[in-house]
């Protein structure tokens, strides 16, 4: 297993190590120049262990709420179209980051002051979370950054995946491709779409699994479940698609979902929505 693999297995859980290691060592650095600057010219008029509160309990905040907004990023994607739109739709959630983030932090202060039988002021209201949201939106467009060149360098090492196009006979959907083209940094390789497990939707693209590799394809899942519906595949919910083929055995719950074992071990949620479409469509 390569290096990449490894990390691949449990990316979420390294990833999430490595914010929690930058948020540590950031936040411990400022917490630790705020009390080397306040000495300089003499005693402090706070104690030690202030400055950490201050900035651990704003890592704190940050780490509750990124995982969110990784979830609504995840919803709407950078693209080169409606820049205006995306652009306000931004600096919207950037308030809504701001304001959540100030208010889980000072919480988290009031808090430890109570505990240590002190009296936390955050100030006026007005100028303090002015003063905080130019770090905020600084920070925002920081993480966005990051999300986004974390995405494009690990589809770059896992391998965007390409349908290798049959010749057209007039219809759009005529000729269903039988592989997809896999094109690793300076490889490429031919994976079967039949061996095509479940696909799920991910912004501007879906997620192809097949034993037990991931490929991103530049698609959406509605076009993507059309093109190949003549292969076995179907529509269960708004993010997933089912290979029929790969299904073990269906189970349903009183609510009207249901959920789908895979014969790989791994199970997908039958939505209501679609169910009897995909009943239809199995029968």
């Amino acid at each position: 297993m390569t290096l990449f693999e490894r990390f691949d297995k449990h990316k979420t859980a390294y990833v999430s190590l490595l914010f929690v290691l930058y948020l540590i060592i950031n936040n411990g650095i400022n917490a630790t120049s705020d009390w080397m600057e306040t000495t300089r010219d003499g005693s402090p008029d706070f104690a030690l262990w202030e400055p950490f509160v201050w900035e651990y309990s704003s890592a704190l905040s940050n780490l509750v709420l990124l995982p969110l907004i990784f979830m609504l990023w995840r919803r709407m994607p950078l693209s080169l179209t409606n820049i205006k739109i995306q652009v306000v739709k931004h600096l919207l959630l950037s308030l809504l980051f701001s304001a959540a983030h100030v208010t889980i932090m000072v919480m988290l202060r009031e808090a430890v002051y109570w505990l240590a039988n002190g009296n936390y002021d955050f100030g006026p209201i007005l100028r303090e979370f002015f003063y905080e949201y130019r770090k905020d939106v600084w920070g925002y467009l920081f993480f966005l950054s990051l999300y986004h060149l974390y995405h494009f360098v690990y589809r770059r090492l896992k391998g965007e995946a390409n349908l290798i196009e049959a010749e057209s006979v007039g219809n759009k959907y005529a000729q269903v491709p039988e592989h997809l083209l896999v094109k690793k940094l300076d490889r490429e390789f031919l994976v079967r779409v039949a061996d095509i497990e479940w696909m799920e939707s991910s912004g501007n693209y879906v997620n192809l699994y097949s034993g037990g590799r991931i490929y991103p394809l530049r698609s959406t899942l509605a076009e993507l479940t059309e093109r190949l519906k003549t292969k076995g595949f179907s529509r269960i919910h708004r993010s997933y698609a089912v290979n029929h083929y790969a299904i073990d055995h269906i189970s349903y719950q009183p609510s009207g979902d249901g959920e789908i074992q895979l014969k790989s071990g791994h199970k997908l949620t039958l939505s209501r929505r679609y169910k009897d479409e995909f009943k239809q469509k199995l029968a």
